[in-house]
């Protein structure tokens, strides 16, 4: 060890409280950067292993090869395992909606087969022989056939021809120019349903239909699955295979980077090279001020080793080399926390992954060597950054300057002059402290910008989380009932028998069978509230204004119960001549507005058309408005464009033939659960619609999954982001205390001067209090301005229009006590040791 690595360790030695606070921020950097890559690492193989365990292990598959290319790639070393079915044929599909696929593709699995490639069951079982068949859900959703399970399948399997070339599922169905030669007949008996596997692309001219492969059978045509050692080589070893036709599970690919549908894996590294920017760049203020006060404190030192010889380089290479050390200590430190840290983290949040994505995949600690090295990497790259800037510039500094000390000051009196009204208002010792802030803002820059930085990042953070809770809460009002069924495409005859099979789902204990049809009212301004009339910014002249309305036909039993709750007649508000109940719709400041100026009202209700045109029919009605919540309404589906209603009238479902007008647009209907368990009933649903064989458009909302999972992502979300944001705090204070407390030190002689001379404790103490405030009102006067509006910006670019943005007063108070707390509780520590001091000591010592 040379003699500057020996001075340089003298340095960290003398310096012990600077030395350990430096350490505790490399340590925390470390920390940080080592969180951040191992949970990136840690999520991306959660989403490989759940999409494996969803969507198969496989990396490539090839649609249609003869049993010789099967034989050359069982033996092939570079495949881990290979999967294959019997390609047995096409039938038409008689009835198919879909001109696209007019085919069903009837595939031979085997017991490995079924083993290697997910089958999600949506009713009955798998095939168990060559008589049994399993039908794709597609075929009664996208193609319009429906099957059931029992039902017997006669088909006519045959080929898709062009020409003299045989078409597989990877040509799309060319018409007119291909043919259908029919080859055998063949009979299955449908024992299951099935979701679409994924390996059928959407192109794909047939639905597959699986069934057990009969050995018996020759087969000319397969369908081969395999799985790559180094999955990195699909590519090369697909495009090394020939012109065999063949598909990516890009579903699993993507999450090892290799897809070329790489917008998560470029979102995530993103996300995590920003983050790691931002934790370098705090723990570089650290570091970087930790060692430039060093180095503040040695420039005499470096002057008189320059004065005998010493190169520029060689006190550069001692100031890396103390750097060096440092980090020798703190990384390995930091590293291990980080770990233990992230693995603390992942527990917590680690059922909430499972409830939002792979309920059978746990989310667990997965420790990557490279991620490992490239952390330490960047924590020693942040340190010598850190330490090279002060080193390059403490060589390159003239030699007298440094004996002389003359560098770090160099000021003008106009540069420090401050005026009467501040004497007036801060006294002697207020003045001062603002004098000292003025003649080096070099030094005080640092601290100003750590402080901002954390204020920044603490108030912009909390106040997305706030959105976020804000927004899932409001979410959360949307409905009271756990599962909705809605659609446009079913007649009342179908909606009520798959409402009473559907009550029968496991869990489910209350139920509801509505439909809301959308018309428009003509009022006339005279009749409308003034507090509607300022909502829409109508005048009160008179005039004909088109009002959007609802109306919600509920089963008449629950319309009677509301009767009875609101105490009104059933007598006036049933029968053939009977009036209705309506409620307003328009809200402003969580306020719900009266309509109109009388409670009771007769309106002229017009249908419209799918495209919003009005009909020239028309029904009036007598409303009598009620202060009343009614029964949550249906998503909203069809016209997207249409308004929101300004007031909905509530009707008995017996009443509903009296409002239907030939060519009006179709009612969204919709049956809504309350269940115990609704995961378990959404799920016996999925199998009872599923078996129905509905073939028109529908939606099946697991409401109240829906909201956990939301609750689960903002959950997930506050772990990090206030996880994230007490490091970077911790680091940030780490420099505020290393800062402050060097520069006090720095100033013991100055200071002892000030006490020498005649000023007491008190006047002493309330110099320091003023530096306090300064330090802590410029940081607040920069970083509140700029954590609003970047609390503003996150706002409008990641939450939607239905939450308004609001300043966030908590966070900016808490932010306002934390400043001015740490700043002062680092001032009062280094203070106490200064006054402990003897004067004379300090006025004689050279280095301070």
């Amino acid at each position: 060890m040379n003699i500057f690595n020996k001075v340089a360790l003298q340095g960290l030695k003398k310096n012990r409280t600077r030395t350990l606070v430096t350490i505790v921020g490399v340590i925390l950097s470390a920390a940080m950067v080592t969180a951040v890559t191992t949970f990136g690492v840690s999520l991306l193989n959660y989403l490989i292993n759940g999409s494996i365990s969803k969507y198969g292990g496989w990396h490539a598959a090839f649609l249609d090869v003869d049993s010789s290319f099967i034989r050359e790639q069982a033996v092939n070393d570079k495949l881990a395992a290979t999967a294959v079915f019997d390609n047995i044929g096409y039938a038409g599909l008689d009835g198919g909606q879909n001109p696209d696929k007019p085919y069903l593709f009837i595939a031979g699995f085997t017991d490995e087969t079924f083993t290697a490639l997910p089958i999600t069951l949506l009713s009955g079982r798998l095939p168990e022989n060559s008589g049994e068949i399993l039908i794709s859900s597609k075929v009664a959703s996208d193609g319009g056939v429906s099957f059931k399970v029992g039902d017997t399948l006669s088909l006519s399997i045959g080929n898709r021809m062009d020409g003299d070339r045989k078409l597989s599922q990877g040509d799309p169905y060319a018409a007119g120019r291909e043919t259908f030669v029919p080859q055998a007949e063949k009979t299955y008996t449908v024992v299951g349903t099935c979701r679409r596997s994924d390996y059928e692309e959407v192109s794909a001219p047939g639905y597959t239909l699986i069934t057990k492969a009969d050995d018996r059978t020759e087969t000319d045509s397969f369908s081969l699955f395999v799985t790559l050692k180094n999955p990195r080589q699909v590519r090369a070893y697909v495009n090394s295979t020939g012109k065999h036709a063949y598909v990516l599970n890009d579903n699993v690919l993507r999450f090892m980077g290799i897809s070329d549908d790489n917008l998560f894996n470029m979102f995530m590294y993103s996300m995590g090279g920003i983050v790691i920017a931002i934790i370098m760049l705090g723990s570089i203020f650290l570091i970087y001020n930790s060692f430039n006060m060093s180095l503040n404190e040695r420039t005499q030192q470096f002057g008189i080793l320059s004065s005998v010889g010493a190169t520029a380089k060689q006190l550069r290479n001692s100031v890396l080399f103390e750097g060096f050390c440092i980090g020798m200590i703190g990384i390995p430190i930091g590293i291990a926390v980080g770990i233990i840290s992230i693995g603390l983290v992942i527990s917590v949040i680690s059922q909430n992954f499972a409830s939002i994505l792979f309920q059978d995949v746990p989310l667990t600690l997965t420790l990557s060597t490279p991620a490992l090295i490239a952390a330490a990497a960047v924590s020693l790259l942040t340190i010598l950054i850190s330490a090279y800037i002060p080193a390059r510039k403490a060589a390159n500094t003239p030699v007298m300057e440094c004996i002389r000390q003359t560098n770090e000051v160099k000021i003008e009196s106009k540069t420090i002059k401050t005026s009467r009204l501040s004497m007036r208002i801060y006294g002697l010792e207020g003045t001062l402290a603002l004098k000292n802030f003025k003649r080096n803002k070099k030094r005080y820059r640092s601290i100003i910008l750590s402080l901002v930085l954390s204020i920044v990042l603490f108030i912009s953070t909390s106040a997305l989380t706030a959105d976020m809770k804000r927004m899932s809460s409001q979410r959360t009002e949307i409905t009271d009932y756990d599962i909705i069924f809605s659609t446009q495409d079913l007649d009342d005859g179908q909606m009520l028998s798959l409402y009473e099979k559907l009550k029968t789902a496991r869990g489910v204990y209350d139920a509801l069978y509505q439909e809301v049809i959308a018309y428009s009212c003509a009022a006339g301004t005279g009749e409308l509230s003034e507090d509607y009339l300022r909502h829409e910014g109508l005048s009160s002249t008179d005039e004909i204004v088109d009002l959007p309305v609802n109306i919600q036909f509920l089963e008449d039993s629950r319309y009677e119960n509301i009767l009875k709750e609101l105490g009104l007649s059933e007598t006036e508000y049933t029968g053939e001549n009977a009036k209705f109940i309506a409620v307003s719709m328009t809200a402003e400041d969580d306020r719900i507005l009266t309509v109109f100026r009388n409670s009771s009202v007769k309106i002229t209700l017009i249908p419209e058309t799918d495209s919003g045109e009005k009909l020239s029919e028309s029904k009036n009605i007598d409303v009598a408005f009620v202060d009343f919540v009614p029964p949550d309404s249906p998503p909203a589906r069809g016209n997207s464009g249409q308004k929101q209603a300004c007031f909905q009238v509530l009707a008995p479902y017996s009443a509903k033939g009296t409002f239907e007008f030939p060519d009006a647009s179709k009612g969204v209907k919709s049956l809504s659960f309350q269940s115990t368990d609704p995961s378990l009933s959404a799920s016996e649903m999925e199998t009872i619609i599923e078996g129905e064989g509905i073939t028109g458009e529908y939606s099946l909302y697991n409401m109240y999954q829906m909201m956990d999972e939301n609750r689960n992502y903002i959950f997930i979300a506050n772990v990090f982001a206030y996880t994230f944001i007490v490091m970077i705090s911790m680091i940030a204070v780490a420099n505020v205390f290393n800062t402050i407390s060097t520069n006090i030190k720095l100033r013991r002689r100055e200071l002892a001067m000030l006490r020498s001379v005649g000023m007491s404790e008190h006047d002493f103490q309330k110099m320091m209090n003023f530096e306090c405030i300064f330090y802590g009102m410029r940081a607040l006067l920069y970083g509140l301005p700029i954590a609003v509006f970047a609390a503003w910006l996150v706002h409008k670019g990641m939450i939607v229009d239905e939450v308004g943005f609001s300043i966030p007063w908590g966070s900016i108070g808490i932010s306002v006590f934390g400043v001015l707390f740490i700043v002062f509780i680092t001032m009062l520590y280094t203070i106490n040791k200064i006054k402990k001091e003897n004067i004379i000591d300090a006025l004689r010592d050279e280095m301070a």
